[in-house]
């Protein structure tokens, strides 16, 4: 991995797919104007029709000519996910960018009844791959990447209690559906290199990045302290978005990106260019990795049948 990667490294991206998840704005954005710059063609799959087009034109003014389009995606609700995959244009997919996300929410539940963290950030994701799996299979050379986080280290998973019935802290739930993430992605590969698939799956994550992520939690719980608290240090101690995203773009674009890698910032995995990241030994556990594959089809109703094992 050369030091000092960016941008300006990621190779040619002509006639070649992306779909960002949660691509209008902070990390998501700069991922797709990104891609989009080296000349992919970009779906921005975001939930708020009038965010996901501002997006779009926001994107094409700053990169004239970029092949860039908006689909509407809610990630916290399985029927949408279903009509976004089939509903699906095109004939190949080499990137899928599992990016949309939320932090630290009060307790809530998604349309299906599941917990809004860990509904949103794994179960929405790991539906929408596997309804996407067939035209990424047949895609030589595919990717999904996976933006998952250094608060994983925060909180193993709790396999018979995914849902936070029992008891809910909003930081622990998140922590967990940030492990989720990475044990989905250790699953995932392990499951294609069985069926001699070329396909990489990998995670990724942004170090402590400004983005609109941290404010949304304590302005949705009225915690007006925490919000000004989070802006101060988006402002004085985090990277910017596009720095953020510069772990995303490695794991998605070059060229010796291992499955099962997790990419983050080498300074002490905050900040800095993309380097390989620490990440707790029970993310790759493959017995809970197993028992989450197994709820997670359960739950969701989507079933990988390409990819038995």
């Amino acid at each position: 991995m050369s030091s000092g990667w960016n941008e300006k490294n990621i190779p040619d991206q002509h006639g070649r797919t992306a779909v960002v998840t949660g691509a209008n704005s902070g990390i998501g954005y700069v991922t797709a104007r990104e891609l989009a710059r080296k000349g992919a063609r970009v779906v921005l799959a975001c939930r708020s029709e009038t965010r996901g087009t501002e997006a779009g034109d926001r994107l094409v003014t700053e990169v004239p000519g970029a092949d860039v389009e908006f689909a509407r995606l809610d990630l916290g609700d399985l029927a949408s996910v279903r009509e976004f995959a089939q509903a699906f244009p095109y004939g190949h997919l080499d990137l899928l960018i599992n990016n949309a996300g939320v932090m630290a929410l009060p307790y809530g539940t998604t349309a299906d009844g599941f917990e809004t963290q860990f509904g949103v950030n794994h179960l929405g994701h790991f539906a929408l791959t596997g309804l996407l799996m067939p035209v990424l299979l047949g895609t030589p050379g595919a990717r999904v990447v996976s933006v998952s986080s250094t608060a994983h280290a925060m909180a193993n998973l709790d396999i018979d209690d995914l849902n936070s019935e029992r008891r809910y802290r909003r930081w622990v739930a998140y922590a967990r559906s940030k492990t989720a993430n990475l044990l989905f992605v250790h699953e995932l590969a392990r499951r294609l290199a069985a069926n001699g698939s070329d396909t990489i799956a990998a995670a990724a994550h942004p170090g402590y990045a400004a983005t609109n992520l941290q404010s949304a939690g304590p302005r949705m719980a009225g915690r007006r302290f925490t919000e000004r608290f989070m802006a101060v240090g988006n402002r004085f101690f985090a990277q910017s978005a596009e720095a953020g995203a510069l772990p995303t773009l490695y794991a998605a674009t070059a060229p010796d990106v291992s499955p099962d890698s997790f990419t983050g910032p080498s300074f002490g995995g905050w900040r800095g260019s993309p380097g390989p990241s620490w990440r707790a030994p029970w993310t790759r556990n493959d017995r809970a990795a197993e028992r989450l594959w197994a709820a997670s089809e359960q739950l969701t109703g989507v079933s990988y049948d390409m990819l038995k094992v």
